[in-house]
């Protein structure tokens, strides 16, 4: 080959390297300047049945209802970065992310959800709640009203203190109670029946004390006498109660 010929043949190549890497720098700037965006861009969700996230992830409109007011409680963040999914309850940088939920449902003394009237969920794991609450001799509507106070059905729920599930089972508590995926609603919905029970035998079948020995524990109770001073708990029992008289009608 000529040196004419190579001098071209040079040229050419120097030039698609040189759009090659032009065309890369672009697509990583478009890629990160999308990737910030979506992480800075966060809307506050208001749930048809009055469950409240933040998130990014773009929702049904049809069944959202978005603002700006801001909240006191902790959110979850979940991420997933190089396939590698992460939790937190710190908001992930420069990646997008979801907001799983926020510390249960029905213990914020600030809830501006009318309990009285917020929507009920009379079908989802309708067979698994009676047949826990079957197997445990409790009340299927208790065991229902106790789930929606504290995950509002989401099955992947998960506190900031590390409580899991439908009925938001510690670890330990899930270990204890032979909850292998505290995630698996079944398994989290037996565990949760298991240990309400236990709750309503400790305290002569009164629902209000077992609630919040479901809540705070049982040795909070015992050592006040009764339902213990805590905000959050007292507002948790007089939700509970408030939804397990709803539930009762469609039993």
């Amino acid at each position: 080959m000529c040196y004419c010929h190579r001098r071209q043949w040079t040229l050419l190549l120097a030039r698609y390297l040189m759009m090659t890497s032009q065309t890369i720098l672009i697509i990583f700037t478009l890629l990160v300047s999308t990737l910030v965006f979506s992480a800075d861009t966060v809307r506050r969700i208001e749930h048809k049945d009055g469950s409240v996230e933040y998130s990014n992830v773009k929702g049904n409109s049809k069944n959202l209802i978005t603002n700006n007011r801001k909240t006191s409680q902790t959110a979850i963040y979940k991420s997933t970065n190089n396939d590698v999914t992460t939790f937190s309850d710190k908001k992930p940088e420069h990646v997008s992310y979801e907001v799983l939920r926020f510390d249960c449902f029905a213990c914020n003394p600030n809830s501006k959800v009318d309990w009285h009237s917020v929507a009920l969920n009379t079908k989802d794991y309708v067979g698994l709640v009676k047949q826990a609450a079957s197997k445990n001799n409790i009340d299927p509507a208790l065991l229902r009203a106790l789930i929606h106070a504290e995950s509002a059905f989401l099955e992947k729920a998960l506190s900031r203190q590390g409580a899991q599930g439908l009925t938001q089972l510690m670890p330990a508590t899930a270990k204890e109670l032979g909850v292998k995926n505290a995630f698996d609603p079944k398994q989290n919905i037996d565990g949760g029946a298991k240990y309400l029970a236990l709750m309503l035998k400790k305290f002569n079948g009164d629902t209000r004390l077992a609630t919040a020995a479901y809540n705070a524990g049982p040795n909070a109770v015992k050592k006040y006498n009764g339902i213990p001073p805590y905000q959050e708990t007292q507002v948790y029992v007089d939700r509970v109660q408030i939804l397990f008289k709803r539930y009762q009608q469609f039993s």
